[in-house]
């Protein structure tokens, strides 16, 4: 029995929960104007800002290709320690939060209970994650590596297939969806649990207390936003050159810029629909359908390229991402500069300029589940089916090399072909090709719909309940952005642009470090907090 008063466990309960106690309301510094919420200033800035980029990329495209390529250089041979350090730091944390007493913690509260089922909550965060890229890369990357496209990891020979997919996983494995775990896990936590607007700046309370409220805040904010919007607008860009490479491939049409930006129009405007349907009638069913379309084909290329081959090929994946992984989170005396800088360090830099986006938007709809299911299902299960998928078609574009199959007998000439050029030496090539390009394109739809709620929750203070209006400006935003990118000189302009994912990504990656202590601060209060709510007084 415990020998306090329950003056005293009252006492001690209240000192507590005054931490969190803020005068600052949602929306209180926001403009109202046309029947529009807007947080003054993250979205003036952050709009003015944007439109300045556009503006100076269509004046002087070389000038500015030129300039923001060499900023990436710059920062990837200054930060590359930076970069794979941290990243290697995130997925330590989390697995830190799910063996500890923390795990226990309910985000939203103890009487909180999920919203979604298992099936749509994990439909919708992988979704948001690694939808485009998954397509994108699936073939391309482990065939480069297989035969030195782009550089080996460690120097390693070509033709070396463990070499190959282990690399693969290193990219799309643990790290990427730590660092998605992180800002997720702090954006629900500090929302549900503590009452603060779901805005990047919120993380920041034990750390920076009521001053998250000022100009300290604002610059964090702004700093989210243009870092999502880059992510984001390059993920786009990404999945409209590879639908439009698969139309040409399937059908015969130009694959060039003008289909890239007809695409990029009308997934536009299919977006718009899905955002006037909200979450649940319009992400939540396009992420439902995608998952069922991705199952689908997945286990078609595991039975047209041999069950047994697969199995291989798994064996040599998983053993690959095994022997790798550490020496290929090793920043020091790196020797394999094409490899470490054109592809980990941009990898990193863009998973974290696009963890504000999939952060945000997986830490909106997790509210009922504990820190370590929550922790579990973002970065256990992912991994394990990216095992599975890259294994699929990663293991078995390999196999096609190996065998001189088809288009990829000759290696990788165009990375948005890849996935078809794969696809084409197994049966029924025209399904799988048209299910492909579907996948592309919703993936690119719940992107973008996705997205739009994420911008628009931070630029209107941290609001879910912003008008419609503003999400849909920000999906045309998105859209216009990535047609005018596009325009500019195709993959130049996407380089460019990648340029300035890494460019955001570097002030990012010190955020998400203080987020780190922060979240560890806000889940010691809440855990302190329980123990007393359930200790018997005397």
């Amino acid at each position: 029995m415990s020998d306090r008063s329950d003056d005293s466990i009252s006492s001690e309960i209240d000192e507590l929960e005054e931490v969190y106690e803020t005068d600052y309301e949602i929306g209180q510094d926001n403009i109202h104007w046309l029947g529009l919420d807007l947080h003054n200033p993250v979205f003036i800035v952050s709009a003015v800002l944007i439109l300045a980029f556009v503006i100076g990329a269509l004046l002087a495209p070389e000038l500015a290709d030129e300039r923001l390529t060499s900023v990436r250089v710059w920062i990837g041979e200054t930060f590359d320690w930076l970069f794979l350090s941290a990243g290697s730091f995130f997925v330590l944390f989390c697995m830190v939060l799910i063996v500890s007493p923390f795990g226990k913690i309910r985000i939203g509260g103890e009487d909180a209970r999920p919203e979604f089922s298992y099936f749509a909550w994990f439909a919708m965060l992988f979704a948001a994650g690694m939808g485009i890229g998954l397509m994108f890369w699936s073939v391309a990357e482990p065939v480069g590596y297989f035969t030195e496209w782009a550089g080996t990891p460690l120097n390693a020979e070509g033709g070396n297939a463990r070499a190959a997919m282990g690399a693969t996983m290193y990219h799309w494995g643990f790290h990427p969806w730590a660092i998605y775990g992180v800002v997720a896990l702090a954006l629900a936590f500090f929302s549900y649990n503590k009452g603060l607007p779901l805005t990047i700046r919120s993380t920041f309370y034990p750390l920076l207390g009521d001053r998250v409220w000022g100009p300290i805040g604002d610059v964090i904010d702004t700093v989210a936003v243009l870092s999502t919007l880059f992510g984001l607008v390059t993920s786009l860009g990404l999945g409209a050159q590879q639908a439009a490479s698969g139309m040409a491939f399937l059908f015969g049409v130009s694959g060039g810029q003008l289909t890239q930006i007809i695409i990029i129009a009308g997934v536009t405007s299919v977006a718009l629909v899905s955002v006037l349907r909200g979450i649940d009638g319009g992400v939540k069913v396009l992420s439902n359908v995608n998952l069922v379309l991705a199952g689908l084909l997945l286990l078609f290329v595991i039975i047209a390229g041999g069950l047994m081959a697969f199995l291989a090929n798994f064996g040599t994946t998983v053993a690959g991402y095994a022997e790798y992984i550490l020496p290929l989170s090793n920043p020091v005396g790196r020797e394999d500069e094409t490899f470490y800088h054109s592809w980990t360090i941009f990898f990193w830099a863009w998973w974290i300029s696009w963890s504000p986006f999939v952060g945000m938007f997986i830490g909106r709809v997790s509210c009922g589940r504990t820190v370590r299911e929550f922790l579990t299902a973002v970065l256990i299960v992912p991994v394990m089916v990216t095992t599975v998928w890259m294994t699929a078609f990663g293991g078995g574009g390999i196999g096609q090399v190996v065998d001189q199959v088809g288009g990829l007998a000759d290696g990788i000439g165009d990375s948005s072909l890849a996935l078809f050029q794969m696809l084409e030496n197994m049966p029924f090539t025209s399904v799988t090709s048209v299910i492909a390009i579907a996948l592309v394109l919703i993936f690119f739809i719940t992107s973008s719909d996705s997205g739009s709620l994420v911008i628009d929750s931070i630029t209107s203070g941290g609001k879910t309940d912003a008008p419609t209006s503003q999400r849909l400006f920000w999906v045309i935003i998105e859209g216009v952005l990535a047609a005018v990118l596009l325009s500019l000189g195709g993959a130049a302009s996407l380089s460019a642009l990648q340029a300035g994912a890494v460019s955001s990504g570097l002030p990012f990656t010190i955020l998400l470090l203080l987020i780190c202590v922060s979240l560890w601060k806000g889940l010691a209060h809440e855990r302190k907090l329980l123990r007393l709510q359930d200790q018997p007084a005397a």
